[in-house]
């Protein structure tokens, strides 16, 4: 009877422990906040497009960047054929580089005998890098990272990755649905998620998943939305995120750069652009 009440007691205890677990916190966690200060307020697009001599998903683009304004990098995560994780957006290396071939189908060795090409289809001397080699960086250069996953990528072998370069302070996952975002923060609730909010419909699904709102950075797409939604997520001190890369860039570069203080007015916190320097340079001068 005493060992059966032991070992009761036992798995009362264990019980306890395990309820109230406590989980460290990314620095992302206490940045992103509408209640913090000094959060960047634009996010680079690929990690920085558009600019002459510098290629997107790469790493002196983002070191090139990095050193004349404060900026949130997104980059796009592939996987090779021998499993290593690299920045790439295409399925295809033709666009971005000198080669040719899928990525899922090339070695690291043979992605890295390529050479990188700007968006004006010229080559540059810099290489595809690693994942491992960008959180290399950013752990020295205090910037974050909004990390976007590729269809044949695992979020659990990112998160690995991220663990095992012990870069969690330096890195937000994109999620694009409530599955992905309930997933990614059942296998890492230290770690800040960029979740869908582009309508009342998202929001509301997103408020009764049980993610907690301190895990959630809200990118409210890439069309402007009512202010009433920037305000109900703001209520729970989350951030929003809005892609201007795309259209709202090009009216941006059509109309005056001033467009990107009035979205900013409307309630943006981040702007996610393909034109990073015009856009600070904008919402600076304001």
């Amino acid at each position: 009877m005493k060992n059966v009440y032991a070992l009761f007691i036992l798995i009362v205890v264990l019980g306890c422990k395990s309820n109230n677990t406590i989980i460290k916190t990314s620095k992302p966690i206490e940045v992103f906040r509408v209640s913090s200060e000094g959060v960047p307020v634009i996010s680079a697009h690929r990690g920085g497009k558009g600019l002459v001599g510098y290629p997107e998903n790469c790493l002196e683009t983002m070191m090139h960047i990095s050193d004349s304004i404060p900026v949130v990098f997104e980059i796009d995560i592939a996987k090779t054929k021998d499993n290593r994780l690299v920045l790439m957006h295409d399925n295809s290396i033709v666009r971005t580089t000198n080669g040719s071939g899928l990525v899922s189908n090339l070695t690291l060795q043979t992605l890295k005998t390529y050479v990188l090409k700007d968006d004006f289809g010229s080559g540059t001397s810099f290489k595809i890098p690693t994942l491992v080699e960008v959180l290399k960086w950013v752990k020295t250069s205090q910037v974050f990272l909004t990390i976007d996953i590729k269809h044949n990528v695992d979020v659990s072998e990112v998160i690995d990755v991220i663990r095992n370069e012990e870069a969690e302070d330096h890195c937000i996952l994109i999620t694009y649905d409530l599955e992905q975002a309930k997933k990614a923060y059942e296998l890492a609730p230290e770690l800040l998620l960029s979740v869908s909010a582009r309508n009342f419909k998202e929001w509301n699904t997103l408020i009764n998943s049980g993610i907690p709102f301190q895990n959630m950075l809200a990118f409210t797409g890439t069309r402007l939305s009512d202010t009433s939604l920037f305000d109900a997520i703001h209520s729970k001190d989350v951030l929003c995120i809005l892609g201007t890369l795309g259209n709202l860039d090009r009216r941006a570069k059509a109309r005056g750069d001033h467009l990107y203080n009035n979205w900013k007015k409307l309630g943006i916190d981040i702007i996610a652009t393909d034109r990073p320097f015009k856009a600070n340079k904008a919402l600076k001068n304001n």
